[in-house]
C-alpha cells in the first residue's frame, strides 16, 4: 500500500487532543532561547508554535504536504518543510529533535533513530512521545475481528501495521545507536475523543483510514459498526468515547 494521505483540515478541526495532550512532552523538552530545534512530524504546527514561544528557532517537518500547507497557513512566521523522518535532510544542525504522536507511524524504527542522530549536534537531545505496548488494544482487537470477518468473505484487506513497542525494546534501540537515555516512561493515558456519539467513528476515519480506505462504503460501515459495538462496553461512557492510549515518553542524548 502507498503512503497514507492525511486530511489536515479535519485533523486540525476535530482532533486537537493530539497536540493539547502533547504539551507535557514540550515541558520535558524544556526549549531555551537561541536553541535550534526540529519538530519531527509537526502536523498542523501547534506544538511547533508553542516551542517557538520559548525563543528557540524551530523547523517543523512532516511527510504530508497537506499538513505542511495547513501548518504554514496557521503559523506563517515559522518554517515548515516536507521531509521523511527516515531520511532527514539535515546533518548536525539541531540542539534537539522533538516528536509527538509520530514514531508509531514510521517503520523501520531503526531508520528514524539513525536519521535523528544524524540531524543532532554532538550532545543534542531527542525528546519524544508515541504509542507504546498496549496502545489502543481494545480498538485494535475489534479492528482485527472486523477485518477477519471480511477476509473470510473473500475481501482483500490491508492489515494495520503500527509500531507499539515495549519500553525496554525502544530503550535498547536508542542505546544500540549510542544514545544515552536519561529518562523513559511507559504509561496509560486514556484520551477523551471529540465528537460525542460520533467520536470513535471520527477517530477511525482519521487514524484508521489506512485500513478503511481500500474497502467499499458498505464494508467500511460494517467494520466501523462492529468496532463501535465491540468497544462500547469499555470505551463509551455518558455520551463520550475514550481511546485506550498507552504512551512511551523519553529523553535521550547523542554523545558529545
Amino acid at each position: 500500500m502507498t503512503e497514507r494521505e492525511w486530511d489536515a483540515s479535519r485533523y486540525d478541526s476535530a482532533h486537537s487532543f493530539v497536540w493539547e495532550r502533547g504539551r507535557g512532552v514540550v515541558e520535558l523538552l524544556a526549549p531555551k532561547p537561541g536553541e535550534c530545534i526540529l519538530d519531527m512530524g509537526c502536523g498542523t504546527g501547534h506544538l511547533t508554535a508553542q516551542i517557538a514561544e520559548s525563543g528557540a528557532e524551530v523547523v517543523g517537518i512532516d511527510s504530508s504536504e497537506d499538513m505542511v500547507r495547513v501548518a504554514s497557513e496557521n503559523f506563517p512566521h515559522l518554517r515548515f518543510e516536507v521531509a521523511d523522518a527516515r531520511s532527514l535532510p539535515f546533518e548536525g544542525e539541531f540542539d534537539a529533535v522533538f516528536s509527538n504522536a509520530v514514531l508509531h507511524w514510521v517503520r523501520p524504527p531503526e531508520a528514524v533513530v539513525d536519521s535523528v542522530r544524524q540531524a543532532l549536534r554532538p550532545g543534542g537531545r531527542f525528546v519524544a512521545e508515541f504509542g507504546g505496548e498496549n496502545n489502543i488494544r481494545a480498538i485494535m482487537t475489534a479492528v482485527g475481528e472486523a477485518l477477519d470477518g471480511l477476509e473470510q468473505d473473500g475481501t482483500e484487506i490491508y492489515r494495520p501495521n503500527k509500531y507499539f513497542p515495549p519500553l525496554g525494546e525502544y530503550v535498547s534501540l536508542l542505546e544500540s545507536r549510542d544514545f544515552r537515555v536519561a529518562y523513559s516512561d511507559h504509561f496509560e493515558r486514556p484520551t477523551l475523543l471529540d465528537g460525542g456519539e460520533e467520536g470513535l467513528r471520527k477517530w477511525l476515519r482519521m487514524f484508521g483510514w489506512d485500513y478503511l480506505a481500500p474497502l467499499s462504503p458498505e464494508q467500511r460501515e460494517q467494520v466501523v459498526a462492529h468496532i463501535e459495538k465491540a468497544t462500547r462496553p469499555t470505551l463509551y461512557t455518558d455520551g463520550t468515547w475514550t481511546a485506550d492510549y498507552w504512551r512511551i515518553r523519553f529523553e535521550a542524548f547523542k554523545p558529545e
